[in-house]
C-alpha cells in the first residue's frame, strides 16, 4: 500500500480495436450473464424438484432477473476483467447477499413466500452465487485471452513523462487485458532531467508527436502535459487531426494525496473526485447489510457474557455500569460511545487523560476487561443504531480530537466514514495508549490507508485480525 500513488480503477470504454467485431458482445456478456443465470435457473429448478412452475415462479423469475441487472452486474464492464479473482467472485457474492434479502423482505411484506417451493428456492439461494462465480470467470479468462493477441493491442504513446504518465504506463504494461501496448514517451526535456531513463523510453519531443503517429499507426496518445502548458496542448490537438488516433488528457493527479479518487460528471460536466468517501452507493449499502449481520448476531451470541460483565461492575466498585463518552463521528458530528465502566471515575471533559500502564484510575476489574477489549462490547448497539460500524478509524474522546486536528496534516479526513470498534491501525501495531504526535501520526495514516483501499474482504480481515491481535497484544491498558 502506498499512499502517493492511489489504486485507481482502470476504466476504459474504448479498449478493443474495432476491428475486434466480438467485443461488443463480450462487454455485453459482462453486464448480462449474472441477471439472465439468476432468472432463468428458477425453471430447471423446478423440473429437476418435480415442481409446477407456476404463475407465481413466473412472476418471480420476472421480478429477480429485473432486480439482478440493478443489483449483480458492475457499471463499468471492464471492471470485472481487471480486478483479482478472488475480489471479483468476493463482490459478486456479496451483491448476490443483497439481491437475496431485499427478496426476502419483499416476501415477508407481500406475504407470498408460501407460494413457492423451498426445496426449489432453498437450493437456487445456495447454487447460483456458486455457478454465477464459476461462468464469470470462465468468461474473463476468455476475454483476457482473446485481449492479449498481438493481432487486437493497440499501441500508445504519451506526451508528457512524469509520475502519473509513468505509473499509468507501468499499469496498462501489468494489465495485457485491456488489450495495449506502451511504445513510448514524448518530452522536451531530456532523461538526464526527467530522471526516468530506467523507466520510460523517449522517443522525441512534443513536435515529433503528430508525426510519430502518423507514421507509426499510433491507436492511443495519452497527452499528460502539466496544466500551465494547456495552449500547447491545443496546438497538439489540432496537429494530431491529421490521425485516426484517439487522445486522451491525463491531469498529473499524483501531486496531490488522494483518497478514493474516481472520474464522474455533474450535469454533463465532468469532475474528477480527489477526496471522497468509500461507501458510496452500493459500497454503502453492502457495509450497512455486513454490520448488521454480523453486529447483530454477535450480540446475541455475547448476551450472557455482557451481562455477567455487568454485574461484576456492579458488585466490585460504585458508580454507573456503562459508561458514555462523546466522541466524533461521521462528518465530525459528535456521538455519544459507549463502554463498560473501568475507572473509579468518568470523563468526558475538555482535560480527558488517556490511560496509562499501571493507571490508578483503572480498577482490578477494568484492567482485565481492557486488556482483552470487552469493556468495547457495548459498541455493538452503536453499530446497530448506526452511529458507528464495525470497522473504521477508531473513534477518539472530542478532547482529544480538538487537540490532534490542529497538530496532525488532513486529521479530519478520517471522519468521512463511520468511526469502527476496530480498525486498520489497531491490527497494524497501533493499539493502546498514543504517548506522542508521532505515535497519534502513525495511527492517522493507517486510517487515511483504510479509506483509499477499502472492501468488503479487507473488513473480514481486520476483523479476523482484531481476534488475533486481542489475545495476544500488550499494548491496551
Amino acid at each position: 500500500m502506498n499512499s502517493r500513488t492511489p489504486d485507481y480503477q482502470l476504466s476504459q470504454p474504448m479498449i478493443f480495436k474495432q476491428s475486434l467485431s466480438v467485443a461488443p458482445l463480450l462487454l455485453w456478456l459482462q453486464y448480462a450473464l449474472p441477471p439472465l443465470v439468476a432468472g432463468g435457473l428458477l425453471y430447471p429448478l423446478t423440473q429437476f424438484y418435480d415442481v409446477e412452475f407456476s404463475r407465481a415462479f413466473v412472476a418471480l423469475t420476472v421480478i429477480v432477473t429485473a432486480l439482478a441487472f440493478a443489483v449483480l452486474p458492475n457499471r463499468d464492464p471492464t471492471v470485472p476483467l481487471l480486478a483479482g479473482r478472488l475480489p471479483m467472485a468476493t463482490s459478486l457474492i456479496v451483491r448476490w447477499a443483497v439481491l437475496v434479502a431485499i427478496l426476502l423482505a419483499l416476501g415477508y411484506v407481500t406475504k407470498f413466500s408460501e407460494d413457492f417451493s423451498r426445496r426449489v428456492v432453498v437450493t437456487w439461494v445456495l447454487v447460483t452465487p456458486w455457478l454465477l462465480v464459476l461462468l464469470m470467470l470462465m468468461l474473463r479468462a476468455f476475454t483476457r485471452r482473446l485481449l492479449a493477441e498481438p493481432a487486437y493491442v493497440r499501441r500508445a504513446i504519451f506526451v508528457g513523462c512524469n509520475e502519473t504518465s509513468m505509473n499509468l504506463a507501468a499499469r496498462i504494461t501489468s494489465h495485457g487485458e485491456l488489450g495495449m501496448s506502451v511504445v513510448g514517451f514524448f518530452d522536451d526535456r531530456g532523461s538526464d532531467r526527467l530522471g526516468c531513463a530506467t523507466r520510460a523510453r523517449l522517443l522525441g519531443r512534443f513536435a515529433d508527436v503528430a508525426e510519430f503517429a502518423k507514421a507509426r499507426r499510433i491507436d492511443v496518445i495519452f497527452v499528460a502535459m502539466p496544466l500551465g502548458h494547456i495552449p500547447r496542448v491545443h496546438e497538439l490537438v489540432d496537429e494530431l487531426g491529421d490521425t485516426t488516433a484517439s487522445i486522451y488528457y491525463v491531469p498529473d493527479v499524483f501531486v496531490f494525496d488522494l483518497i478514493q479518487p474516481r472520474t464522474s460528471e455533474i450535469l454533463g460536466i465532468p469532475v474528477v473526485a480527489m477526496c471522497e468517501t468509500p461507501f458510496h452507493g452500493y459500497r454503502g449499502v453492502i457495509k450497512r447489510l455486513m454490520d448488521l449481520f454480523i453486529a447483530g448476531n454477535a450480540l446475541l451470541a455475547l448476551a450472557p457474557l455482557m451481562l455477567a460483565i455487568a454485574l461484576a461492575i456492579k458488585l466490585t466498585s460504585p458508580g454507573p455500569v456503562i459508561f458514555r463518552q462523546r466522541r466524533y463521528g461521521l462528518d465530525g458530528r459528535e456521538i455519544g460511545v459507549y463502554k463498560f465502566r473501568t475507572m473509579h471515575v468518568c470523563e468526558d471533559g475538555a482535560a480527558f487523560r488517556q490511560a496509562t500502564r499501571g493507571d490508578s484510575r483503572v480498577t482490578r476489574l477494568g484492567a482485565v476487561l481492557r486488556r482483552y477489549s470487552l469493556d468495547e462490547l457495548p459498541q455493538l448497539v452503536n453499530v446497530l443504531q448506526g452511529r458507528m460500524s464495525l470497522v473504521g478509524p477508531r473513534p477518539h474522546a472530542v478532547a482529544h480530537n480538538e487537540e490532534c486536528r490542529k497538530l496532525i496534516k488532513r486529521y479530519m479526513v478520517r471522519h468521512k466514514v463511520l468511526p469502527g470498534m476496530t480498525g486498520l491501525a489497531q491490527v497494524s501495531g497501533c493499539r493502546g495508549e498514543t504517548a506522542n504526535i508521532e505515535d497519534m501520526e502513525a495511527r492517522v495514516r493507517l486510517d487515511l490507508e483504510y479509506l483509499r483501499n477499502w472492501s468488503p474482504v479487507l473488513d473480514l480481515q481486520i476483523l479476523l485480525l482484531t481476534a488475533q491481535e486481542v489475545i495476544g497484544s500488550q499494548k491496551a491498558y
